[in-house]
């Protein structure tokens, strides 16, 4: 991995600053490339069909920065009245242009709190065309929280001594807003992150499988995608009051709102990227069993559960046990099983072995449906919390999280986005990798065919690419909107991952630079 000295990325940094107009030049170069007319907006600015701002706009309003955050107190006044400007001129521009929301994936680093780089990433985006911004504030086990105000479980982005009191993510909301930017808090929900799994104190808090692996163990294996995510058990209350004092932190920081990512389970790779058995499902943690026992209504429903969960499937004699134990019940029973009809006089009860292949069915379909709920319950808790605090929150999923695979088989995410509240908006990454847009919409389609309406819930698709240019077999993000555009023309909200794909030079100085 890069990992220059610190002196010299804080040098590098700093001469990287000085240029920033003919970086912003160069990508408005690209853009303007593509044959895009310039449209008038009024004022000294100018911003083409995609509400992006011209190549001399930009390098007036950089040069301006540079000299203001130089000590010059006329180019401060100057800077502050072009960025009044430019607030003005998207605002309008967007209000005429589809779509009316455009938003851009950020992360902020501890080297954004140096003197004026955190404005010039914000003047970026801007130039962009962007007026919303989701800013990462919870992920990889760490929060965009000052030291000295963090009353989380998760140690702090910024850990340099002197810049204990700085709110980064406050900064950002205020500097945003200046510049007519809504800016949301993007949070990781069930994955709490490897910093997580480190704790010896949280280690019943993770969700577990049927084989005795925690999602920390499992990770480390190889299973996964990721051997950095660590998910929790949404069952466990204590993993509900971590989130929450996370979310009450963030919620007096009075984002304009909130989205929730990860919603989910891990992503298996291989073979485990399908749960076909109760054992690949992440229910055997002690606090997601007592809710799976609960759901027996009554006791032959509850031991033949146990007994399911125990050795992964039944046997012929599971069922006479039960029957023997509870004589006084006709049958096991548990939330959503229909009980038979009352047998006709005489006649004698089905014997074992012809029940136990649907008893078994029944059971792997209550287990994953628990699975899920999990992560239901857990996501409409967080969103109830936010909802108090007046700030809208949203779901971030992939559109091909909650389908089938195989013959009774499941995606390992389990992630049912079209069971998530409608109250929140939907956010589907739309990621499709195909070379074309084909495979892009064709995700966004089966959120909105699924979608209980066109409006209700609002769906946002995030859209994964670069201005100018096609990337990662991806067309470009132009051609993604315009396909988008026309296949999809009542979608007035649209996200782009990410800002550090549309600028990486800048982003890796920033990341590896250090205060």
């Amino acid at each position: 991995m890069f990992n220059p000295r610190p002196h010299a990325l804080r040098s590098r940094l700093r001469r990287y600053l000085r240029p920033l107009a003919v970086q912003i030049l160069a990508l408005a170069a690209g853009i303007a490339g593509l044959g895009v007319l310039p449209m008038a907006t009024g004022g000294a600015v100018d911003l083409n069909a995609y509400c992006q701002v011209s190549q001399e706009s930009a390098l007036a309003k950089e040069a301006l920065r540079k000299a203001a955050f130089d000590g010059d107190t006329t180019a401060q006044q100057q800077y502050e009245i072009v960025v009044r400007q430019h607030n003005d001129a998207l605002r309008r521009c967007r209000s005429q242009t589809w779509p009316r929301q455009q938003a851009v994936w950020l992360r902020l680093y501890p080297c954004d709190l140096q003197p004026g780089v955190l404005e010039a990433v914000l003047d970026r985006i801007i130039n962009l065309g962007y007026n919303e911004v989701y800013v990462e504030v919870f992920y990889g086990g760490q929060v965009l929280l000052p030291q000295a105000d963090n009353p989380t479980v998760w140690p702090a982005v910024v850990q340099k001594a002197g810049y204990e009191r700085r709110d980064l993510f406050a900064e950002a909301i205020e500097k945003g807003r200046q510049r007519g930017l809504k800016v949301d808090a993007w949070v990781f929900t069930l994955n709490f992150g490897y910093s997580y799994g480190l704790r010896a104190d949280r280690e019943h808090v993770l969700a577990l499988n049927g084989r005795g692996q925690t999602t920390y163990t499992y990770a480390k294996s190889g299973a996964s995608s990721n051997p950095d995510e660590v998910f929790i058990d949404p069952y466990h209350p204590q993993a509900r009051a971590d989130y929450a004092q996370l979310l009450e932190a963030i919620a007096r920081r009075q984002p304009d709102g909130i989205l929730f990512d990860y919603v989910r389970y891990p992503r298996g790779v291989g073979p485990n990227s399908v749960a076909d058995s109760v054992d690949d499902l992440w229910i055997y943690g002690q606090a997601s069993r007592d809710a799976l026992f609960r759901r027996a209504t009554n006791r032959q429903g509850l031991e033949l559960i146990r007994r399911y969960i125990s050795r992964g499937h039944l046997v012929d004699r599971d069922i006479q046990d039960v029957r023997d134990l509870y004589p006084d019940e006709p049958e096991p029973l548990w939330q959503s099983r229909t009980p038979s009809p009352p047998l006709e006089n005489g006649a004698a009860r089905p014997s074992p072995a012809t029940l136990r292949p649907r008893l078994q069915a029944e059971l792997w379909q209550l287990t994953v449906a628990h699975a899920v709920q999990g992560v239901v319950d857990f996501l409409d808790v967080a969103g109830e919390q936010m909802q108090r605090h007046n700030i809208r929150a949203g779901a971030v999923f992939f559109p091909d999280g909650n389908q089938l695979v195989g013959t009774g088989g499941y995606d390992s995410r389990l992630q049912y986005w079209d069971r998530f509240p409608t109250t929140m908006s939907w956010h589907p990454m739309a990621y499709g990798v195909c070379g074309h847009t084909g495979c892009i919409l064709d995700g966004v389609r089966r959120v909105l065919t699924m979608a209980p309406s066109n409006s209700t819930p609002p769906v946002v698709p995030a859209l994964a690419g670069i201005w100018g240019q096609a990337t990662y077999n991806r067309p470009a993000l132009e051609t993604q909107m315009e396909a988008l555009r026309r296949a999809a023309p009542e979608i007035n909200a649209v996200s782009h991952f990410a800002y550090s794909w549309q600028d990486p030079e800048f982003d890796r100085v920033r990341k590896f630079c250090s205060l």
